[in-house]
């Protein structure tokens, strides 16, 4: 009867496995034996997008600073995205296209980012209450039909052309 009671408390322990989500791969991860063929000083652009494939991103003002991000993450409550590990490899290369350097970098070398609640101002859209109330005037029909006014003529005469 004790046997019987281990295993069943250890069938019920060893399924809650099958109910947690699945961890996903976003990004273009790197093997770290591919990382490994590049040597710095003799591997070319065209190695590195054979090996690698092509970057996640460039930097925004060198385009010899290529950057592979990837993440490993899994869904948490509410369906927000729980990260379990990200790693990031800046390859950068020469004017000539040959690899200068490689760095890896991880989730410990991540800074927070802070987001500011400021709206940068925009002149032109501040409407006073009196705008708003008078703008429109004149601007729609008076809830007559549409009228054609294109080539002159009367609403729906064919727009002043002649026919046979």
């Amino acid at each position: 009867m004790p046997c019987c009671l281990a295993v069943v408390a250890a069938l019920l322990l060893g399924g809650c496995s099958v109910f947690q989500a699945q961890s996903q791969v976003r990004g273009n991860r790197i093997d770290p034996d591919d990382l490994k063929e590049l040597v710095a000083g003799t591997s070319t652009r065209a190695d590195a997008t054979a090996l690698l494939g092509s970057p996640t991103a460039r930097a925004t003002f060198d385009d010899n600073r290529w950057v592979y991000i990837s993440e490993v993450t899994r869904p948490r409550i509410g369906r927000v995205q729980g990260i379990l590990s990200q790693n990031v490899v800046v390859l950068t290369f020469n004017d000539q296209g040959v690899l200068q350097n490689v760095e890896q970098l991880n989730q410990d070398d991540s800074l927070p980012v802070s987001v500011s609640s400021r709206a940068t101002p925009s002149p032109g859209t501040e409407a006073t209450f009196m705008q708003q109330l008078f703008g429109n005037i004149g601007r729609f029909n008076a809830g007559g039909p549409p009228t054609n006014t294109i080539g002159g003529g009367a609403p729906n005469s064919g727009g002043g052309l002649t026919g046979p």
